[in-house]
């Protein structure tokens, strides 16, 4: 939750795609965080694959820190979810927990609807804290939505977008 901030229960961004808000729920994602290969990119080269109580305890963060969405695909009239993603101020962490779902823009859907929500809420800039130097697929993407780095970090780089500007 961002403090004094409603957030929505549901932003939708098309016809197919939505962010649903978190209500606690979220055995379904479990999954995601058994792949050494995501883990690697959430977490850094040294991850370890989770466990349900860090899951946990990295939901519990993320709901404190942050607006966060699951995000959800419309396939057969039902919308099932197939990542995650939490917005504020300071970071954008985002996650396609199925890689079925991965390289075929729905990260950038996603990230230019909560770029909309940076503005509406009044932010000027928001930031990506950290995106390790060998994720090269979360680079491109967030360059492709306009942040641009402006300093290195320990393992990769921070990225702003300035959103005076942004059309």
């Amino acid at each position: 939750m961002i403090q004094g901030i409603e957030q929505p229960d549901i932003i939708q961004i098309n016809s197919s795609l939505r962010l649903k808000k978190f209500d606690g729920y979220y055995d379904f994602a479990y999954q995601w965080y058994l792949d050494k290969e995501t883990v690697r990119l959430v977490d850094g080269e040294d991850a370890t694959i989770y466990d349900m109580e860090k899951l946990h305890r990295m939901y519990d963060y993320l709901n404190n820190h942050g607006e966060l969405y699951f995000i959800e695909i419309k396939e057969l009239n039902k919308y099932i979810p197939i990542g995650d993603v939490t917005f504020w101020q300071e970071d954008m962490p985002i996650v396609i927990g199925d890689k079925n779902y991965r390289n075929c823009g729905i990260g950038l859907l996603v990230i230019k609807t909560l770029i909309k929500r940076a503005i509406t809420i009044g932010y000027k800039t928001i930031y990506v804290n950290e995106i390790y130097d060998y994720n090269e697929s979360s680079k491109a993407v967030f360059i492709k939505a306009g942040f641009n780095e402006y300093k290195k970090t320990e393992l990769g780089s921070a990225y702003l977008l300035n959103l005076e500007n942004y059309k």
